[in-house]
Formats: C-alpha cells, sequence, structure tokens
C-alpha cells in the first residue's frame, strides 16, 4: 500500500525535461526575449503546436536541417515536416502538419510587417526597408522566382507581383508582359527582382541582358526601370549600385 500521493511521478522517474517550458519563460521575461539563442526562440514557439513533450531536439534539428532561423521560417510546409529528431528517451518525433503550418504562418507574418514597412513612405526613400522586404521575401527560396514592384507617380508600391517561377538556376522573363502589366496598373515606375538560389546574387550575363530588354521596353511607353535587385542568402545585388544601369 503506497503512503504517497496516489499518481504521484517518482522523483527519479520524472523526465529531465520537466519544467524546462517554465524555466525558459521565465528566463525570457527576466533577461529578455532578445537574449535567447534562436534555439530557444524557436522552442517557445513550438511550445503553442506541441503542447507536451520536449521541444528542444525539433528546434535544434530544425536549425541544422535549415541552417538558420530565417531559413526555417522560409522553409515549405513538406520540407519542414521532413524533419524529425529523438527525444530524451531514444523516442522519433516529427513536425507534424500543425507545426509546419504555424512556422510557415510565423514567416508571413514577417513578411508582411516588412512590406508594411517599405509601404510607409515612398520606395525611393525607403529604401532599407525594401531591402529588408526583398530579402525576407525571397533569400531562401529553392527555386528562382521573378518579380516586378510596380509604383505610382509618387513611387509608392502598386503591387508586388510574381511575373514567373522557374528552376533552381532560371525564370523565364517577358519584356512585354512586364510592361504591359505595367500599363495595365498605371504604373510610372517599376523595380525589378529575382534572386539566385545558389546564394550569390552577382549579376549573369543573362541577368544584365535581359534588363537591358525590359529597359528598353519600358523606355518606349515612358515608364521607368529604377533598379534591377538580384537576392541571395549572401546579400542583395543593386544594377543601380554596381552601375549596370
Amino acid at each position: 500500500m503506497s503512503d504517497g500521493v496516489a499518481g504521484a511521478i517518482p522523483k527519479q522517474a520524472r523526465p529531465h525535461h520537466a519544467g524546462h517550458r517554465e524555466r525558459l519563460r521565465e528566463r525570457a521575461r527576466g533577461a529578455g526575449i532578445h537574449h535567447l539563442p534562436d534555439y530557444e526562440l524557436l522552442e517557445l514557439f513550438l511550445f503553442r503546436s506541441q503542447p507536451q513533450g520536449d521541444v528542444k531536439p525539433i528546434a535544434k534539428a530544425l536549425l541544422t536541417r535549415f541552417g538558420s532561423l530565417a531559413a526555417v521560417l522560409a522553409a515549405s510546409v513538406e520540407d519542414l515536416m521532413t524533419v524529425r529528431a529523438e527525444d530524451s528517451r531514444g523516442r522519433s518525433k516529427g513536425v507534424g502538419a500543425e507545426t509546419a503550418l504555424d512556422l510557415a504562418a510565423l514567416h508571413e507574418v514577417s513578411r508582411r510587417v516588412t512590406k508594411e514597412e517599405a509601404n510607409k513612405r515612398t520606395v525611393i526613400t525607403s529604401w532599407t526597408a525594401l531591402l529588408a522586404y526583398v530579402r525576407l521575401s525571397l533569400q531562401h527560396e529553392p527555386r528562382e522566382q521573378f518579380r516586378v514592384l510596380y509604383l505610382d507617380k509618387k513611387n509608392q508600391l502598386i503591387l508586388d507581383e510574381i511575373q514567373n517561377r522557374g528552376t533552381v538556376d532560371h525564370a523565364p522573363v517577358y519584356p512585354r508582359e512586364v510592361v504591359r502589366r505595367a500599363l495595365e496598373l498605371s504604373a510610372s515606375a517599376m523595380i525589378i527582382v529575382h534572386n539566385h538560389p545558389s546564394g550569390d546574387p552577382t549579376p549573369s550575363r543573362a541577368d544584365i541582358d535581359m534588363t537591358k530588354q525590359v529597359i528598353e521596353a519600358a523606355r518606349a511607353l515612358s515608364l521607368q526601370v529604377h533598379d534591377h535587385l538580384i537576392v541571395g542568402r549572401e546579400g542583395v545585388a543593386s544594377f543601380k549600385q554596381l552601375g549596370l544601369m
């Protein structure tokens, strides 16, 4: 006959992570959430979609798989769901559909916040906010994506539109379609944006030739191309700053 509390877990049988969640929350409240390393910040978010168990192995596995916190959030739901990790008892646990969707939603929230910052002033005078927005949107895309930012007479953003998605190293571009869309939107100017999944934003000869074609097509209809930005994990290359236009 037990003389302890019925159903109590013997102290020695408690998992090593027992109480970890509350300790982590206390540290976040005390020292400040900005002091947490990436894996612990990710843990805090995972607590929501995985209300039980040790999520530290999953958080670390996500960072190992994708390489950075930004890359974790930018990953597709399908790729996120391939990640698995073993808990302290050797049991395999994966990223489920709910967790993957939560992470994708967090990335979309971040993207929209940076877009709001870019929209607060004219694009030309809020260049830092614009660069932050295009980096967040494209730096971890696994395939090339060609986008156009259409601007009005005050250089305020009318629309950020994906013109084409391509392969790991090519996205087809049709200059006449880019210009036709500008006319439909009553745009006065545009900024071309695409990404290099390789990570290196250095313009290729094909990028340079394509940009010249778009500029020529736009000039014929009194439309201005302010810049062509190439986004990679290593940064953003500006044709205007490089003297390529």
